[in-house]
């Protein structure tokens, strides 16, 4: 096994290319997760691996788990789920925060098979659907809890999959089910009793990627990818034996599993798990740097939404030196929000840019970078390839990369691109016969290398022939000393085909109408059809369960006031008129209710008062 690097600062592009001196297999520390775990059980370990905040409080209990004591606990539900049927072809799946055991599950479950972590949001018929997409024999899953509904979910998953052999809860034997820790214990903790010899290019898991409507769509990852983004991680971070992370992210995301998680465990750092609610637990928010201080926690980790929370925050009191970074993913991150809190702070921001089918990182910023590089998202990862793709009538070209400084579609072909989708058929579009992940973001690439992310392509907004990206009209809006976040979308118009809106935020203790930030916002941008047609003001932005702001949501408001405001002409005749958005795997739509006595020809003045919008939608006329 390669020996630990703690001595290589990576700072710059010729840093990242020294890296490639290695051929891509050689590489890499070890040719699985497991022998991974290993290799910190070796190296590291006594040293705590995690620490478990049991509540949300300072100084609260926890509970800590070695590196050594994490690959014994790996290993014995390695050989657990052997002894319940699973192979090389099966999956365990997961229903479980971000707990040691989902830990165990998780790892275990690559040793033996492949690991399936689930989104305990989604409703029971989309995880049923996604348990068995995964070819699922087992399921491990958070038990009883009042805080989060998961056993119900599992229980009703057990009864609706007969494919499963065991469904194990974790904290308690219940419902005919086993507890998981109990388990483990009568299963060797130093061998996987299978004898299976794990490659690099095996499968290791699949995770849920694409939203939550729709067919089951599961992205695989090899051994390999999993390695190739922890360990470039690790590099890029410096990560070190001393450092300390706090995790809050769920395991059914990369963040939470191989960003946050593995990468930390490769370099044998500490992960402190804040909770079983990690950062929804309003404790841990509340009292963030008071956790960070009494952890000494040296790296951060955040999605742009948690930064704008902490900058609503004063400065701390507590000693907080410790920190030597802040890493920051999820979404596009406004330059204003790092410098403020680079600035307020006195601690670096580095970005980050991946996706579920990358294994979580595409490209990253360098803790030991010379400073950040505004509206830059960092380097690509070594022996990783990036280019922004032409993007034609005819879709994208990665035979044409754009030169530097112009904007395509990014594109990232290397060791961290997954192999493509359970369902093959969902491939093209996304993964290339030459080994090329087409990303759907729009994005270019500067002189020295920097990638930069600048909106998704499938969120441009195209107001006549005019295509407006909507990360920049959400850079100047953000400019608003009241503007906490925003979000721009195109709002369907009958002449235009959309026109651009904004929903906004505000911080807390501040105050702006929607038409102060419009009248700040339009000498600014620079683009005359880009100004937005109208600022709408929110409590909150909607959200995913990861902090991203989910513009779907948004685009289902916009339809409905829109057609509400087109329908006008007969609620004036007397028709009552409700209109609601609703959400498929065809796209966004909208359900058009007509009653107090509607006559028969309404449906048809609908479609005369609609025309021209492009927007699906279905007349029903109501009792």
């Amino acid at each position: 096994m390669n020996a630990p690097v703690t001595d290589r600062k990576i700072r710059d592009r010729a840093d990242v290319r020294s890296l490639e001196a290695a051929t891509r297999d050689s590489y890499l520390p070890a040719a699985s997760t497991w022998e991974l775990l290993a290799r910190g059980r070796d190296l590291y370990g006594d040293r705590t691996a995690f620490r478990f905040l049991e509540t949300g409080i300072p100084g609260g209990p926890s509970a800590d788990l070695s590196h050594a004591d994490l690959f014994a606990r790996v290993t014995q539900a390695a050989n657990l789920f052997t002894d319940l049927g699973v192979g090389p072809d099966d999956s365990v799946a997961m229903l479980a925060p971000n707990k040691p055991e989902a830990h165990f599950a998780l790892w275990g479950g690559e040793a033996a098979g492949r690991a399936c972590p689930v989104n305990n949001l989604l409703n029971s018929d989309h995880i049923v659907e996604l348990v068995e997409a995964a070819g699922a024999k087992v399921l491990v899953a958070l038990g009883p809890d009042p805080d989060l509904d998961i056993w119900n979910k599992a229980l009703e998953v057990r009864d609706r999959t007969p494919g499963l052999n065991a469904v194990l809860s974790i904290g308690g034997a219940r419902d005919g089910a086993e507890d998981f820790a109990t388990a483990l214990a009568g299963y060797p903790a130093d061998r996987l009793t299978s004898g299976r010899r794990i490659g690099q290019g095996d499968i290791a898991s699949c995770f849920h990627t694409g939203g939550t409507t729709g067919a089951p769509k599961l992205a695989l990852h090899t051994h390999g990818n999993e390695l190739h983004v922890s360990w470039s991680a690790c590099l890029m971070l410096d990560v070190r034996p001393d450092d300390a992370a706090i995790n809050g992210f769920p395991l059914f995301h990369v963040a939470g599993s191989m960003v946050f998680g593995l990468a930390f465990l490769a370099g044998g750092a500490s992960i402190v798990l804040p909770t079983r609610l990690g950062m929804r637990h309003p404790d841990i928010v509340g009292r963030y740097w008071e956790h960070v201080a009494e952890h000494r926690i040296s790296i951060l980790s955040a999605v742009p939404t948690v930064l704008a929370t902490l900058l609503s925050q004063p400065v701390p009191q507590t000693d907080i030196s410790s920190v030597r970074g802040l890493i920051i993913g999820g979404s596009p991150l406004p330059t204003e929000m790092a410098d403020a809190f680079e600035e307020s702070f006195r601690i670096p921001v580095r970005n980050v840019f991946g996706m579920t089918e990358s294994s979580g990182i595409i490209a990253m910023e360098p803790i030991h970078a010379p400073a950040r590089v505004p509206g830059s998202c960092g380097l690509p990862l070594p022996h990783t390839e990036v280019i922004a793709a032409a993007h034609g009538p005819d879709g994208v070209d990665v035979s044409q990369p754009m030169p530097a400084g112009e904007t395509g579609v990014l594109a990232a072909r290397g060791g961290n691109v997954s192999p493509g989708y359970t369902d093959t058929a969902r491939n093209p579009g996304t993964f290339t016969g030459e080994g090329w992940l087409i990303s759907g973001d729009l994005g270019h690439l500067d002189e020295n290398g920097y990638v930069y992310v600048t909106g998704r392509s499938k969120d441009v907004i195209i107001r006549g022939a005019h295509n407006i990206d909507p990360a920049m009209v959400e850079e100047m809006v953000n400019r608003h000393p009241a503007v906490e976040m925003s979000a721009a979308i195109g709002q369907p118009d009958a002449y235009a085909g959309e026109l651009p809106v904004v929903y906004v935020a505000l911080r807390p203790g501040t105050t702006a109408s929607e038409e102060e930030i419009l009248a700040f916002v339009a000498p600014l941008i620079a683009e005359r059809p880009a100004v937005p047609k109208r600022v709408h003001i929110l409590p909150d932005l909607p959200q995913t369960a990861l902090g991203k702001v989910f513009k779907p949501a948004l685009r289902l408001q916009s339809i409905e006031r829109v057609f509400e405001e087109a329908l006008a002409p007969l609620r004036d005749d007397g028709v009552a008129v409700s209109v609601a958005g609703q959400q498929s795997a065809a796209g966004l739509s909208a359900r058009i209710a007509l009653g107090g006595g509607a006559a028969e020809d309404a449906a048809e003045r609908v479609k005369t008062l609609l025309r021209g919008f492009p927007v699906d939608y279905e007349v029903e006329f109501a009792g």
